[in-house]
This record gives C-alpha cells, structure tokens and sequence, in this order.
C-alpha cells in the first residue's frame, strides 16, 4: 500500500512540476487553480492512505514550505506562485523530501537563472550589469537597470524547482528504491 502512495504522489508531483514549467515558461505566471490542485492533491492522497498521520505530514509539509519561502517573496526572489506550487508539493510529499527538494532548487536555480538571463539579454547585457554594479558601488548610489541589462530581467523559477524536485527524489531511498521495482516489474 505503501509503494502505491509513494507511486501516486511522485506520478502526481511531477504532473504539477510539468504544466508549472510549462505555464511558468510561457505566461511568466504559476496559476493558482493549478497550486491550490497540487494543494488539494496533497492533503486528499496523504488523508486517504495514512488517515490523520497523513494529514498532519500534509499540514507540515504545506506549512513549512510557506514558512521557508515566504521571506523571498518578501524580498522578491521568488513570485507567489512558486511558494503556493511548493506549499502543494510540501502537502503532497511531505517536510522532508520538501526541505531537500528546496536546496536542491537552489543550486539549480543559480545555474538555470544564469543560463536563462544570459539567453534573455546575451553576454553585454551581463556586462551593462556588471558595470552597473560597479558605478553603483563606486559612487554609493543606486542606478536603476537599463534597458536589455541582465539585472532587468524576469526569470522563471519553475523548472529550478522542478529540477530540486528531481534531484531530492533520486537521493532519496524510498523512491529509487519504488523506481526500480517498479522499472523491474515493467521490464522483466
């Protein structure tokens, strides 16, 4: 039974991370119909196979992830839509591998933010950036971004955190444990 909710929430999760990455791409926006489904999701799955355990995984899941991201939506590093997404994977697969999946995220994020602003504004909008944070430093005064400057630019977050997602879920024993049996009864 056990194996079967395991297999339903990762199956479930990365639908989620899937249409996020793809809507996030696209309308630069995680709908909230589509965060408060995973929130759903995630406290119905956990309540049906682990009754009020699974509901109060769900709760610190969902808790922790609002506690954890809302200051970077304070300060603007993450929009809400990426902390609602989060508080629905954190219902739907609980604190632990949501913590790990975070931090995961942003390792991830550091790498795909960079890529991304580097394809959105090229190499001389990372240079006008540069200089930008050198005049400001220098002359201890704050310049607004220029137009086409990297710093300008809007990054979606979505598949830095599904790429954590990812990366969480293959360190973690449970699921590669699931992942290979279920490859082995498939396959053999």
């Amino acid at each position: 039974m056990a194996d079967y909710q395991l297999l339903l929430q990762v199956v479930i999760a990365g639908v989620f991370f899937i249409l996020a990455i793809i809507v996030d791409l696209t309308k630069e926006k995680i709908p909230n119909w589509l965060c408060l489904l995973a929130i759903f999701c995630g406290f119905s799955i956990n309540s049906y196979f682990a009754q009020l355990s699974g509901l109060m995984i769900s709760f610190i899941g969902f808790s922790l992830a609002f506690i954890i991201l809302f200051p970077t939506f304070i300060f603007k590093i993450l929009g809400a839509g990426d902390i609602k997404l989060m508080m629905g994977i954190g219902a739907l697969m609980g604190p632990q591998l949501l913590v790990w999946s975070i931090a995961y995220a942003i390792v991830a994020g550091a790498i795909t933010s960079t890529l991304l602003i580097i394809w959105k504004s090229g190499f001389s909008g990372c240079f006008k950036t540069a200089k930008r944070y050198w005049d400001c430093f220098y002359l201890r005064t704050y310049f607004k971004p220029e137009v086409g400057e990297a710093a300008g630019q809007k990054v979606p977050y979505a598949p830095a955190l599904a790429m954590g997602w990812l990366w969480a879920c293959s360190l973690n024993p449970d699921i590669t444990h699931l992942y290979s049996s279920v490859s082995h009864s498939l396959f053999s």
